[in-house]
């Protein structure tokens, strides 16, 4: 059946089409031994859109081979030589931002505006790994031996493995396979199986630039298909590093698979979200806020609000709004191509009936559904997996409260002094990222001391949905601990070698140690 979405896009210049989305291969570049075919479908109507041929295990073992030679050839290219290739890149993301911005909206289902600033994401990290292509800076410390040089410096890694998630499709995958260009190494990326479209128009543009710089393909590969091929990633002594979005049951096994061979695994898993609002907060903008992290991406970003902790003596108000608010939003939610949508559909059927069964959870609890919660039909989009937002009120220790649901519900909590607010921010196995809305100095100074906020990312008066790329973006706890995009994050896709020249025409030992022949 034709998804009539289509008619809506121009995807013609990412090599998508209506006519031909029937087949793509599941690895970029190499002749593919395919198995069964992957069929992905817009959350917006339900529709398919079209097939993606699963590489197979073969495919796998070719795809890291390819990466391997690149390689042996990458490493060899000056650092600011790699970044001229990847401001390239980043122009190239630029000529179509546009129309992968609308391929994200409708294999992905978050709203056009957030597609564009998704890619946008991907052409800020390129021209942040530009500059830091002249910036793998390494150290120069003082021997204690007499005519001695310490140094040290920082050499590329090889291979890394990327595993992302359906919820940012493109922008994740730039976040680590752009650095590690400019770092010296190649990539291999299996994306979401739910969002291959995407991820076959990110590798169609890629390839452009290095055609027309005469590079190997082998510099980004590409596999796409289930669980498995992350699995053989995990486990392969060739792949260094293997950067992991998702949940944290799937980075404890990839952790645990890359712990065992001794491998590196950087980790970006689960959050479990909350914004503090105080008595001594703005509550306009603690509400705006509230809004775009609770129910931005329909609720299934990892920085999701999910929990609001309100001061008692602001509680009730902030509760009345805040409920007139997201009744307001049943006329906001709907196609992600509609420019009128804030709120577009979760990724699919699962996802609704997630949602569905932590609320049933959360009443069998105690908790109490101010609003929403329903699967919603749009009409002329009735296939699509729509619903409304919910406000719940809870107890921190709810079962439902302390795990992660994909999905747009946000719960209130109530506290009487900012220490106890702290406590239940923190009283959660998860630990991404946080927010406290408050003009009192000394309560904000709290919070981000060392007995405040224990997340990667603590804001003040800004909700805790969104990041720049050029802070390290990252958790604690079960969220995994790893740092990807900003700051010194680079240090991950390296490998540190500490340097000892002796230009003197003596042996002297360190420690003063004496071992004369």
């Amino acid at each position: 059946m034709s998804n009539p979405l289509f008619s809506k896009l121009n995807l013609a210049s990412l090599g998508i089409s209506e006519q031909n989305s029937g087949l793509h291969n599941g690895i970029n570049s190499l002749p593919s031994n395919g198995l069964d075919n992957i069929a992905t479908y817009s959350p917006a109507n339900g529709l398919l859109i079209g097939h993606v041929k699963s590489a197979s295990e073969q495919d796998y073992h070719a795809a890291v081979v390819n990466c391997q030679e690149a390689f042996k050839y990458w490493r060899e290219i000056p650092a600011p030589r790699r970044g001229e290739i990847v401001r390239q890149i980043g122009d190239a993301f630029r000529k179509h931002k546009d129309e992968l911005g609308k391929l994200v909206a409708l294999e992905m289902g978050k709203i056009y505006q957030e597609g564009l600033g998704e890619v946008q994401e991907i052409i800020d990290i390129c021209d942040f790994a530009v500059g830091l292509s002249r910036q793998l800076y390494g150290l120069t410390m003082p021997s204690e031996r007499p005519k001695h040089r310490l140094s040290e410096q920082w050499q590329p890694l090889g291979v890394v493995g990327i595993i992302s998630a359906f919820n940012f499709p493109v922008a994740v995958w730039a976040w680590n396979s752009m650095l590690a260009a400019v770092c010296g190494d190649t990539s291999l990326w299996k994306p979401s199986e739910k969002t291959p479209l995407c991820a076959i128009a990110c590798m169609n543009i890629i390839s452009e630039v290095l055609k027309a710089n005469n590079l190997p393909s082998g510099l980004f590969g590409m596999v796409i298909g289930d669980a498995s091929l992350g699995k053989m990633m995990a486990d392969d002594h060739r792949i260094p590093l293997v950067s992991a979005t998702g949940s944290t049951r799937m980075g404890k096994s990839v952790a645990e698979s890359v712990g065992k061979r001794l491998g590196r695994s950087l980790l970006e898993l689960g959050g479990n979200n909350a914004i503090i609002v105080s008595e001594h907060a703005d509550i306009n903008l603690a509400l705006q806020a509230t809004v775009f992290s609770s129910f931005g991406t329909a609720g299934q970003r990892c920085t999701t609000s999910r929990r609001l902790i309100i001061h008692e003596s602001i509680y009730e108000t902030f509760k009345t709004r805040l409920v007139n608010v997201v009744g307001q939003l049943r006329a906001k939610v709907g196609s992600p191509l509609d420019p009128s949508t804030l709120i577009g559909p979760l990724i699919d059927q699962d996802a609704v009936n997630a949602m569905i069964n932590v609320l049933t959870e959360v009443k069998a609890e105690g908790g109490t559904i101010l609003i929403g919660g329903e699967k919603l039909t749009i009409s002329g989009y009735e296939g699509g997996n729509y619903v409304l937002p919910a406000v719940v009120e809870a107890k921190n220790e709810m079962q439902a409260v302390q795990k992660e649901t994909f999905a747009p519900i946000v719960y209130l909590l109530k506290y009487s002094k900012i220490e106890e607010a702290i406590e239940m921010q923190n009283n959660v196995p998860q630990g991404l990222s946080s927010s406290i809305f408050s003009n009192h100095i000394r309560e904000t100074e709290l919070f981000l001391s060392a007995s405040g906020s224990d997340c990667g990312i603590a804001n003040v008066n800004i909700g805790p949905s969104g990041a720049e790329i050029g802070g390290a973006f990252g958790g604690e706890k079960e969220t995994g601990g790893g740092r990807e995009s900003g700051s010194d994050s680079w240090k991950a896709y390296m490998r540190r070698q500490t340097v000892t020249i002796n230009f003197s025409d003596q042996l002297p030992l360190a420690q003063g140690i004496k071992f004369d022949l």
